[in-house]
């Protein structure tokens, strides 16, 4: 049943499926060929999948960030972040990375990043005279910290599949690694901005410009502490955290920009469904797919195996980066992590791996499949939004792709940098 489910899979992906469909396809066929189970238990399993408290977070987080688009919030942020950097070399790659940090702390989603602030700073830098394809590969690459930097969709459906850990935990241990990625970028880009003399011709704005910026995008910035500062106190669960994100943007929007008007609302509920409903098709059909290798005893089974090669805890997360880079090169991280983190998870823990370590790499590994070909997501936003071909993004990449690589190592093997947060603030 197993091979039938992983030909079929395969099959639709290589004739063009989209993944969504492919899941849920195969995770039909695998059943209906097989004949063991009633077909109407894979669809009982895609409503099971959906039928959780905490999944309720991603529509209304998917809706804040929305409204704070269109509450002209994003450009407020960018021209916050753009005005530190001037005329600096590579001043506006530092200002691309840094928004994207920004709107991570909004968004939860590495396609809203590039799709939104990303777009505005890819048309920014192109006045500025940087090369657009680097432009397009920076604003990919960076965007990949919208999921790692809290709030977070992928990490709220992973902490529904593994249950040592919680959501709360994961958004504190997502902090660091977000800056270290950020960090890591802003040294890239300070490399070939020096490498290719690309500087900026916007000078740093007068104090009293300056000041007023700083204090417009107060605000927006204040998101981030609500969310998480609310959950460390107690104040309100993740779940109930994306509600307050909703109404503390829509307040934001209305009253204290004055740029949302009440007539964009039904534009932006109806993106905001468009969105959160292609999200939840795909954790659905995830659900089926993973519901077959769970009956098929396929994690006891992987378990088992990895058991008796007797790996060191070294050798395995090295071995778990490699399936990751392999897997996110074919698969969106959502997916990714419904249908491995049942299978990897269990045999981490019995490896003495902390449980937020492991998180951690595993999220920040499957996302940055999102800028590796075929599949990329992040390099046909950019490439759509820019209007520039895929080609000659990748040229451009395989700076951000070595950097890549650092990251996972760092991550992989300095667990002190997803655990020190957490256990600091006693989550």
């Amino acid at each position: 049943m197993t091979l039938t489910l992983v030909i079929i899979f395969a099959a639709l992906l290589i004739i063009g499926f989209p993944v969504v469909f492919a899941l849920a396809i195969s995770a039909f066929g695998a059943v209906l060929i097989q004949g063991k189970y009633p077909v109407v238990v894979v669809v009982k399993e895609m409503f099971t999948g959906l039928d959780s408290f905490p999944l309720m977070a991603v529509p209304f987080f998917v809706l804040a960030a929305e409204l704070m688009t269109g509450g002209a919030m994003t450009q407020v942020l960018l021209r916050f972040a753009a005005q530190f950097f001037g005329r600096v070399r590579g001043g506006l790659g530092y200002a691309n990375v840094f928004s994207s940090a920004m709107f991570a702390g909004i968004s939860g989603s590495a396609l809203a990043d590039a799709a939104g602030p990303g777009a505005m700073m890819m048309k920014m830098m192109d006045k500025e005279g940087y090369p657009r394809p680097y432009a397009a590969a920076l604003t990919a690459s960076a965007s990949i910290v919208g999921p790692i930097i809290p709030p977070s969709i992928t990490m709220i459906i992973y902490a529904m599949q593994d249950e040592s850990v919680s959501v709360g935990r994961l958004f504190m241990a997502g902090i660091l690694p977000g800056l270290l990625i950020c960090v890591i970028y802003a040294g890239v880009n300070c490399i070939q901005s020096h490498r290719f003399g690309w500087r900026g011709q916007t000078p740093v704005p007068p104090p009293g410009v300056f000041m007023m910026n700083t204090v417009k995008a107060l605000p927006a910035l204040m998101l981030i502490v609500f969310v998480i500062g609310g959950i460390r106190a107690g104040f309100f669960t993740p779940t109930e955290a994306s509600v307050v994100a909703v109404f503390y943007a829509l307040l934001c929007g209305m009253f204290v920009y004055r740029t949302l008007k009440l007539s964009a609302l039904p534009a932006i509920i109806l993106a905001s469904a468009v969105t959160s409903g292609a999200i939840l098709m795909i954790l659905a059909s995830a659900r089926a797919f993973a519901w077959v290798l769970i009956i098929e005893r396929m994690p006891q089974a992987a378990a088992a195996w990895i058991v008796a090669l007797e790996l060191s805890p070294i050798v395995f997360l090295l071995l778990v980066n490699v399936m990751l880079l392999v897997f996110g090169c074919f698969m969106d991280p959502l997916p990714g992590v419904m249908i491995l983190v049942p299978i990897l998870a269990p045999i981490a823990h019995s490896m003495g791996i902390d449980p937020t370590h492991f998180a951690i790499v595993v999220i920040v590994n499957l996302t940055m499949g999102l800028v590796t070909p075929p599949v990329g997501s992040l390099l046909f936003v950019v490439s759509s939004v820019g209007r520039i071909p895929v080609p000659q993004i990748l040229s451009q990449m395989p700076a951000f792709l070595i950097a890549n690589l650092l990251i996972l190592l760092v991550l992989t093997y300095i667990p002190a940098v997803s655990t020190w947060l957490p256990r600091a603030s006693g989550m």
